[in-house]
């Protein structure tokens, strides 16, 4: 059992779902606005950003490294050379979705709302048909990536803004259904200490 600290604003799924199913102890230390706004912690930061990763003597920032890093270490960065590139592809994908998603969160909520919802099946029919492919259940290969765990936080994070959204998409239905019902992760999912903790900095979901 290795321990990990991490300092960050909100939920941070992905990264917690994985360390969770992969069977890690995650200590987080949330960060309040004011804390972060005094500068002391942002000092410390590379990128003057969160969040702040510890394993061990290792400190890294930006959640993606984060997430590389806990791939290769635990298992989940494909079988080869080949299997990585495609998952490193499958997750900037993951990424590209996810900035969107931030933008409408943090900048255009109440205005752009119904245009992102509308616009949403033109990026998820990308994952749904690269994962007809693989026929596998999973993003790459026969075994979990962690850009599946990316995947699967961002699909629940729009099952919140929108329970319809994955209707059309049997593929990823699947995906959420099958990371879900994984015990540990399941145990994660329902605890008060993850379900207290905002999906978002600014509270919108």
């Amino acid at each position: 059992l290795l321990k990990f600290n991490i300092n960050y604003f909100s939920r941070l799924g992905a990264i917690k779902i994985m360390l969770a199913d992969k069977g890690q102890e995650l200590k987080v230390v949330l960060v309040s606005m004011e804390e972060w706004q005094q500068g002391d912690l942002k000092a410390t930061c590379v990128f003057g950003q969160m969040p702040k990763f510890e394993d061990g003597d290792l400190v890294l920032f930006q959640s993606n490294a984060i997430l590389r890093h806990l791939g290769r270490n635990h298992g989940a960065y494909g079988k080869d050379s080949r299997e990585a590139s495609l998952i490193d592809m499958m997750n900037d994908g993951v990424e590209d979705l996810r900035s969107k998603y931030i933008k409408l969160i943090y900048q255009e909520y109440d205005t752009g709302k119904q245009a992102y919802l509308k616009d949403l099946p033109n990026s998820l029919c990308k994952f749904e048909t690269f994962m007809a492919k693989t026929n596998s259940g999973f993003l790459v290969g026969k075994e979990l990536s962690f850009a599946d765990y990316n995947l699967f936080d961002l699909l629940l994070n729009h099952l919140v803004l929108c329970p319809k959204s994955l209707d059309n998409f049997p593929k990823l239905n699947d995906l959420v259904k099958k990371m879900s019902a994984r015990p540990k992760v399941r145990a994660l999912l329902d605890s008060e200490a993850f379900k207290k903790i905002p999906i978002n900095g600014n509270g919108k979901q």
